[in-house]
């Protein structure tokens, strides 16, 4: 690998021979002048949304003592949270850095790295959304089995347990050669013509099985719901609390725009991996920029749906943000004690 300022042509080079869809290796930064600029814009903004969206949903849940008397099921959010956290805290400078120097110029060690927690990220988060679905489908479904398998100390097990599989999901992308540097999107990432076995292998593994699992459960709570508002008179069991309903809904939505942000970018490798030597090619450029950007983009919407579907969400982030504009403010109301302390609902 070559020195200095231009050390990112040899991994540029290298991700065009790799390529990923769309054929990668049209040179560094292939496309109008202006694109540079605008994704440096776009990045800023995401980072900086990214950032903020996701430590208000941290300090929200850890800031407030409900998690544990809920039995530390708000933690997956936190899980959650740090996963699409993670991606802007150091890939996303790492690509402004490569925009500035209109290829990598960081050396292959932090593109691997780079590639590395990106991965961590995309697949942190799907597992966290699927380990959600399963929680909320033995609390509302099977209450009785419920409380015997996700007691309180359970939750921290089952979160070790989800970075675990998403630590062992990642690792083999390093021996597949997999994460290379690509020149349309400046970033170092997933390689989608790499391997098209291994292509198919992450697709399912790491998408289409997830979301059959999370589509299953909340099948299931709807089914459930549906069964409970016709039947709520003449069997109370079946009565729901709306505080579940509303906190069902909402990851419901936060699972929906999951699937929507990444189904083209997987679609796309899905495509390329039956055929990667007529087909990625004709995928074109600008498609698969947008269906990468518009995947990464999902990482900052989660606050906001807490925020707009969940009012107690809401407050909670009226508390940090006058905590900020206040602080004295924030510190005598505190004195006070924690008996007006805002209740998150659970998951």
């Amino acid at each position: 690998l070559p020195r200095g300022g231009r050390a990112g042509a040899g991994l540029a080079g290298r991700g065009a021979g790799g390529g990923g869809a769309g054929g990668a290796g049209r040179g560094r930064g292939a496309g109008p002048r202006d694109r540079p600029a605008a994704l440096s814009a776009v990045l800023v903004v995401r980072s900086a949304a990214d950032v903020v969206g996701n430590l208000l949903v941290i300090l929200s849940v850890l800031g407030n003592r409900r998690p544990r008397n809920a039995g530390g099921r708000n933690l997956f959010l936190v899980s959650l949270a740090l996963a699409d956290l993670m991606v802007a805290l150091y890939p996303y400078p790492l690509t402004l850095v490569a925009i500035f120097h209109d290829g990598w110029a960081l050396g292959e060690v932090h593109c691997k790295a780079s590639a590395f927690v990106m991965g961590l990220s995309v697949i942190g988060s799907v597992f966290n959304i699927t380990a959600i679905a399963i929680n909320r489908y033995c609390y509302i479904c099977r209450s009785v089995a419920y409380h015997q398998i996700c007691r309180r100390w359970h939750t921290s097990l089952y979160i070790c347990l989800i970075w675990l599989l998403t630590l062992a999901a990642v690792l083999p992308n390093f021996f597949m050669g997999s994460l290379e540097y690509d020149p349309r999107i400046y970033s170092c990432t997933f390689i989608q013509t790499a391997s098209a076995q291994y292509t198919v292998a992450v697709v399912v593994i790491h998408f289409l099985l997830p979301i059959t699992v999370v589509s299953f459960c909340y099948l299931r709570i709807w089914l459930l719901v549906l069964q409970a508002r016709k039947k709520v008179k003449s069997e109370p069991k079946l009565r729901l609390r709306p505080s579940n309903i509303r906190s069902f809904l909402t990851m419901f939505v936060v699972f929906v725009i999951f699937a929507i942000c990444w189904a083209p970018l997987n679609c796309i490798g899905l495509a390329v991996a039956i055929n990667p030597e007529e087909i990625a090619p004709q995928v074109p450029e600008g498609l698969f920029v947008t269906s990468y950007f518009l995947a990464y983009f999902n990482s900052r919407l989660n606050a906001i749906v807490y925020g707009l579907l969940n009012q107690n969400f809401r407050r909670e982030y009226k508390k940090i943000a006058s905590a900020l504009w206040n602080p004295r403010h924030c510190f005598r109301d505190a004195s006070k004690g924690s008996r007006n302390l805002v209740k998150v609902d659970s998951l």
